[in-house]
């Protein structure tokens, strides 16, 4: 049964994702005073599950997170966050983001906004803190599209051969 569903696309994702999560989780438990759990969560959300386009769609998730990120971290210098400034920030996001026609990514963007922003009172959030939540979103976002484009340069010389 197993056999008769193979799809080999499906095995290089499942690789493409545990190599992503691996080097994450390294810097995860190599660095425990920052946030690179946030960076496991990015890198899982740059890569494609779709062969076709793959490189195209990582670079408008990465583009899309690091413009998420981007309005988070400009709304919580502004004020600390609360639901009306979070909402502001979807709302922009995602205006944005249709102007930039980064349509097929503004769930990566939406999630890296609220990344960012998300505000943990008894943690006394700074801005710091967001700033390197959004460093930490970018470093996943870069992992996950060295990783779809060293797997489709890989299938590409498999192909020409």
């Amino acid at each position: 049964m197993i056999m008769q569903n193979y799809n080999p696309r499906l095995f290089i994702y499942i690789l493409e994702c545990i190599i992503g999560l691996c080097v994450s989780y390294t810097l995860y438990k190599s660095f425990p005073q920052h946030q690179f759990y946030w960076s496991m969560i990015s890198t899982v959300l740059v890569i494609a599950p779709d062969g076709k386009g793959s490189n195209q769609l990582a670079f408008d998730r990465m583009k899309a997170n690091i413009l998420g990120s981007s309005i988070g971290l400009l709304l919580f210098l502004i004020h600390q966050p609360n639901l009306f400034l979070i909402s502001i920030a979807v709302i922009l996001t995602i205006v944005t983001g249709t102007f930039l026609k980064l349509n097929t990514a503004l769930r990566s963007a939406l999630a890296a906004v609220v990344i960012v922003m998300i505000h943990e009172e008894e943690q006394h959030s700074t801005w710091r803190i967001a700033m390197e939540r959004m460093g930490c979103v970018i470093i996943g976002c870069i992992m996950g599209l060295l990783i779809t484009l060293a797997f489709n340069s890989f299938s590409n010389l498999k192909t020409k051969r």
